[in-house]
């Protein structure tokens, strides 16, 4: 029986990797530039904004958590790094502080969540509407320029290494380290063990509300990372950038097979569920299909993804 369960579990976790070589073999079909070096490259370097997030919502939901204020963090976050670079201070300064600020509000999010006992939906709901407040504050609702041509700063959203696209080496850098975290560790343990049963986690010693607290700090952390890199791509920082970012990282987690109810699902998955909406953007660009159709496929991938979770679970 045991065995059995073992060889679903494996079937189904590469479901999404079949779909993403499925997807990837009908676009090129349809567009052969799609396989070539260039554009696969400007694939993955897209692709790393969202999965840079995406790493990090996987610890929330794999809790039965959600954090809708990512999107609003990475605005923040990168307004900040901008401003205090505008001001003429170091760049490895503020993307350090950058950093810090993500991780300090992903924290006041565990806060909420651990501490106050609200609803991961609503508390982050808040905390988005909050956070986008702040950012139009801070920036006086006007994309924050005179950034200057720092090395540093360019070379994290615009330099190459070895041929590569940093972004991506950012991305592969931090899932590898994640990967460790959660797969490899007690905290990924625990991890597990609050999305599994939050009560019997806290029965078997488990301090659920640390456990959490350090989850959302992670999010908020990583959100930050992706914020600092779109900043520096763009070379300024604009008051609505991340808006509905959450809502793609949120597909990348569900489509690579993690439960929202938590307790379930693995950090590659992740890596592949933001491969394929990659993908699917990449791929309809080509196409020539309007980005407002491309809203429509990503609901529909969504709701296919949930349906598919939902009918697993049972």
């Amino acid at each position: 029986m045991e065995n059995t369960k073992k060889r679903i579990f494996a079937v189904g976790s590469l479901g999404p990797v079949l779909a993403l070589i499925v997807l990837i073999v009908v676009v090129t079909a349809l567009n052969p530039s799609f396989m070539t070096t260039d554009n696969l490259l400007n694939l993955l370097r897209q692709v790393s904004i969202n999965a840079l997030i995406a790493f990090g919502m996987s610890f929330v939901i794999l809790t039965g958590g959600i954090d809708l204020s990512v999107g609003s963090t990475l605005a923040l976050s990168g307004a900040l790094t901008a401003g205090i670079i505008a001001s003429g201070i170091s760049p490895l300064i503020a993307m350090c502080l950058g950093m810090l600020l993500g991780a300090f509000l992903g924290m006041i999010n565990g806060i909420l969540v651990a501490k106050g006992n609200l609803a991961p939906f609503i508390a982050t709901l808040a905390t988005m509407t909050i956070y986008r407040g702040a950012t139009l504050v801070f920036t006086d609702g006007n994309p924050i320029t005179g950034i200057g041509d720092s090395f540093i700063f360019q070379f994290v959203g615009k330099g190459y290494l070895f041929g590569v696209p940093v972004p991506i080496i950012i991305m592969v850098i931090c899932f590898l380290l994640l990967y460790i975290l959660l797969h490899k560790t007690a905290f990924g343990k625990k991890t597990y063990a609050v999305g599994g049963n939050i009560h019997a986690a806290k029965i078997a010693g488990v301090k659920t509300n640390k456990v959490q607290i350090i989850i959302y700090t992670i999010s908020g952390f990583m959100a930050s990372i992706a914020g600092i890199i779109l900043t520096s791509r763009l070379n300024s920082a604009q008051p609505t950038a991340g808006v509905s970012y959450e809502m793609d990282a949120i597909a990348a987690v569900v489509l690579g097979g993690t439960s929202l109810s938590g307790g379930k699902g693995r950090l590659f998955g992740t890596l592949i569920g933001a491969l394929i909406i990659g993908t699917i953007n990449n791929g309809l660009n080509l196409l020539g299909v309007s980005s407002f159709y491309q809203q429509i496929v990503k609901g529909l991938v969504i709701i296919i993804a949930v349906l598919l979770d939902r009918r697993q679970n049972k």
